[in-house]
């Protein structure tokens, strides 16, 4: 996974494969350096944990706390999704501080699947105050090997896998529910359903992996090499 270190001025660090180094951007402008974010978890230990802030509006420079009572487990998939980091581990309320003003109004209403946090439902009521202890505290596991995306729920879709700091989906070759259910297991959901593959339109980039070295007990990301394929693997876990 490709992280990037922000605080508010500095020298611009990237990780990658573990390992911090400064990076060199030659022929950055002002439209690169402005990377759009918004989510964010403070006052943790790194990216992934931290009292959350959301920001709703990019032209000006206030983060808003969010009330552990308008944020579920469901919503932190999301924010944790949304942040590159792997699955929900901590949710806990003042974990990582009080509510800071201004303050998040409205209660998420996310179904786990969504990408980003903002694209997901709200009610409409407003709140007002929210009470000590509160502020969502929020940490996500630091990395992620596998997901499922398209799909009716974060347990259901195409297989991606992430190797080299790249996401792409995966080439499944002689898959069957016994080497599905490595996946399942990975993201909690369950044991495999069903698992088969679809045709694309067009080739493209995939890591392949074939199903023996999934039983010969290695990691997806030790069986994956990087092929061209008009197939992707989709299962849906029963979680």
């Amino acid at each position: 996974m490709t992280l990037l270190f922000l605080r508010c001025a500095g020298t611009l660090e990237l990780k990658h494969n573990g390992d911090w180094r400064p990076v060199m951007g030659r022929g950055w402008t002002l439209k690169e350096a402005n990377v759009v974010y918004s989510v964010r978890l403070v006052d943790g230990t790194s990216l992934c944990s931290g009292r959350l802030e959301v920001k709703s509006d990019q032209s000006n420079q206030w983060w808003s706390s969010v009330c552990e009572d308008d944020f579920d487990q469901q919503d932190a998939e999301v924010v944790c999704r949304e942040l590159g980091c792997g699955a929900p581990s901590v949710l806990q309320g003042a974990l990582y501080g009080e509510v800071e003003a201004p303050m998040w109004t409205k209660e998420f209403q996310c179904g786990g699947h969504e990408s980003a946090l903002l694209d997901c439902r709200s009610s409409g009521s407003a709140r007002n105050t929210c009470s000590p202890g509160k502020a969502v505290g929020l940490t996500c596991s630091e990395s992620e090997e596998d997901r499922l995306v398209g799909g009716d729920s974060r347990c259901a879709g195409t297989v991606e896998l992430k190797h080299n700091g790249d996401w792409r989906p995966v080439g499944g070759f002689g898959w069957t529910l016994k080497e599905a259910n490595v996946v399942c297991r990975n993201l909690d959901c369950g044991s495999a359903v069903s698992v088969g593959e679809r045709e694309e339109s067009s080739d493209r980039p995939v890591w392949g992996i074939y199903s023996n070295c999934v039983q010969s007990g290695s990691s997806l990301r030790e069986c994956a090499t990087s092929r061209s394929s008009f197939y992707i693997l989709n299962l849906t876990c029963s979680g």
